[in-house]
């Protein structure tokens, strides 16, 4: 038996109704690490080219880490990835919690799934068995019903499910898959193509967990870790109020999206912070498997016009942004009930947020009229139309949520009439609350990651500038990065750090390790504790360097398929409010980010990954990386 992981995958025909096991060689594992590398192996391999993404020739997986159920921080994590209806390119998402431990505990690290089963099906994996269910009985329920049927269905309290909820059964294009009613796996509509396949959740329950090489090693490094998190300066924080703890640093910098992304700063940054929250309606902390930073939220309103359940968890910062500061919202609990009816449909609340957020400018800029909202009134700061919004969103129902439930890149396509003028999208993707006015790097990161604009592809920009680099530039030169440079800068030596750290992130995608936990600078634990930790667990005796070049598989990968599927320069693009001087009050007031030295930063971006200056990957790169046999996708 392999150390840290089964050496099972599970492959399904759902047209046939067919479920195989392979058992790749060790030198498989080590070579892609679980994720969304081990994924695109198979992606590439048994997905033809063109093929629609809600259609039966999709390819979806499913893949844990190698290091996945270890007794440490950080660690259970889960990837889906299958072309994205949202961009048509590759699709990405990553969810946390407790599933991704069980699914490696009931005897398998990772699922590959074809087809499209000819009535709703889900799949049982218990204790190294597996069948397909019939899930008729599951179809229209919100995720918490869904969850309570198949506990007592199956009688067993403990299992975790991954599922679709209704949303994606409505059509909504941007749906998650979700796990304990409120873990998503979003941003790139991975629930739309579940639920086109008629899948509609994955149960596992298992004792099974895997070897550790050296035991001893892995609990000492885990001991770690409660010690040193008083004394990391970003981590209290997060340990206390979430990811919302960044609401007012965001804001501080004139990083924080508001109203649309019209301005960077929101005079009631104060009412939706990570400190009002934990001061007023959160209930508990909640964390993932065998994780001490516990920064899951769980929140709870028993009064009032808006009442929220504690089972569906509570708003994370991204949440905050899009539901709170871009529809200029400084109603909380407006904005917990906006997250607790994403998670009980399983929409992705970065995306709808966004998306409304859109619509409530183009309607105050004349865009669109009442007849094409359906006569919701949207303004921003208004709750009552913010809600109306997301109702007709999630049931894809009427003029306003039959276009919006498409994604606002769709939706402005629809309207015309300058609409576009007010996207924030990148391969169709919204923007998340973090804004390249004031983190250059992470804009060209926006534009040139494969599924499109996300916070979570590389290290933001103040961890590399001048004044902050200097707490964690010992472990930033452990990834090539030594040269600390200006703030609002996009030089040569900000694109090399906006690609080495995205290389490291691109890594923590394949091990699948949390972010919060495992990174090259601000995080628990750093680039070389997390060579040692995957060395504890698998006993391979990687280097950091070897961690890298696990990444670069991953991203080559990702260029290679959006490549052969027609995505290339002309789509690493970004929107043109990006490119005017945002407006309000703060630091980045009157800040635009510029085209020409954005395009020079895409030139040096190109060059610094080996690929043509059409953002391709070459031949010799890809066998840099020892993945020449991607080379065949390649289009001529």
């Amino acid at each position: 038996m392999p150390y840290g992981y089964n050496g099972n995958i599970l492959h399904i025909d759902l047209t046939n109704g067919t479920l195989e096991v392979e058992y790749p060689p060790e030198a498989f594992y080590r070579k892609y690490m679980g994720g969304s590398a081990m994924g695109m192996y198979y992606i590439l391999r048994d997905m033809p080219k063109g093929a629609d993404p809600l259609g039966p020739e999709n390819v979806l997986t499913l893949f844990t880490g190698v290091t996945t159920g270890a007794p440490i921080s950080g660690q259970s994590r889960i990837n889906a990835n299958a072309k994205s209806p949202i961009s048509g390119g590759i699709g990405d998402g990553q969810g946390g919690g407790f599933f991704p431990a069980e699914l490696k505990f009931a005897g398998f690290d990772g699922i590959v799934v074809k087809g499209k089963s000819p009535k709703p099906v889900y799949l049982l994996i218990n204790e190294g068995n597996y069948e397909l269910r019939d899930a008729a009985h599951l179809m229209g329920k919100i995720t918490g019903e869904v969850d309570k049927i198949l506990k007592e269905e199956i009688g067993d309290q403990k299992i975790e499910i991954l599922q679709h909820g209704p949303g994606a059964e409505n059509g909504v294009i941007f749906s998650s898959i979700v796990s304990m009613s409120n873990r998503h796996v979003g941003r790139t509509g991975m629930g739309a193509v579940m639920a086109s396949k008629n899948l509609k959740a994955v149960v596992a329950r298992g004792t099974r967990k895997p070897e550790i090489f050296d035991s001893k090693a892995l609990i000492a490094l885990n001991r770690i870790g409660p010690k040193i998190l008083p004394d990391n300066p970003d981590m209290p924080g997060l340990a206390n109020d979430g990811t919302a703890t960044v609401v007012m640093f965001n804001n501080t910098i004139g990083s924080l999206p508001t109203r649309n992304y019209t301005e960077g700063q929101f005079e009631f940054a104060d009412d939706i912070s990570g400190e009002r929250m934990s001061e007023t309606i959160l209930k508990e902390r909640d964390t993932c498997y065998a994780c001490v930073v516990r920064c899951k939220r769980v929140v709870e309103i028993t009064e009032g016009k808006h009442k929220v359940d504690p089972y569906y968890g509570g708003p994370e910062f991204e949440t905050l942004g899009t539901f709170g500061s871009y529809c200029g919202i400084k109603d909380q609990a407006a904005v917990a009930l906006a997250n607790q009816i994403c998670n009980q449909y399983g929409i992705d609340t970065i995306a709808c947020g966004a998306t409304i957020a859109f619509a409530i400018e183009c309607y105050e800029k004349g865009v669109i009229s009442r007849e094409q909202t359906g006569g919701i009134e949207l303004k921003f700061g208004d709750v009552d139309a913010m809600l109306a919004a997301l109702d007709a969103i999630v049931k894809n129902e009427g003029p306003l949520g039959q276009v919006l439930s498409q994604g606002s890149e769709r939706a402005a396509a629809v309207w015309g009439n300058g609409a576009n003028e007010f996207l924030i999208t990148s391969k169709g993707a919204e923007a998340p609350a973090h804004m390249p006015q004031a983190k250059r790097s992470l804009g060209l990161i926006y534009a040139v990651n494969p599924f499109g604009a996300d916070h979570q592809s590389s290290e933001h920009d103040p961890y590399y500038e001048e004044g902050v680099a200097d707490l964690n530039l010992d472990r930033l030169k452990l990834i090539g990065l030594s040269e600390p440079q200006p703030a609002y800068s996009l030089t040569p030596e900000k694109v090399r750090f906006a690609y080495n750290s995205q290389l490291f992130f691109s890594l923590c995608d394949s091990a699948e390790l949390c972010q919060f936990v495992w990174g090259p600078a601000w995080t628990l634990y750093g680039p070389a504790e997390t060579a040692d930790m995957i060395n504890y667990v698998t006993g391979w005796g990687v280097t950091v360097d070897e961690l890298q070049e696990v990444g670069a598989r991953r991203l080559n990968l990702f260029r290679v398929f959006n490549a052969r599927e027609g995505l290339d320069r002309k789509s690493d693009t970004l929107p043109k409010k990006f490119f005017k001087p945002l407006k309000g009050t703060g630091p980045t007031s009157g800040i635009s980010l510029s085209k020409e030295e954005f395009e020079t930063a895409l030139d040096e971006y190109y060059k610094v990954a080996g690929w043509t200056n059409e953002g391709v990957p070459t031949a010799e790169t890809l066998k840099q990386f020892d993945i020449e046999w991607a080379a065949e996708y390649l289009p001529a």
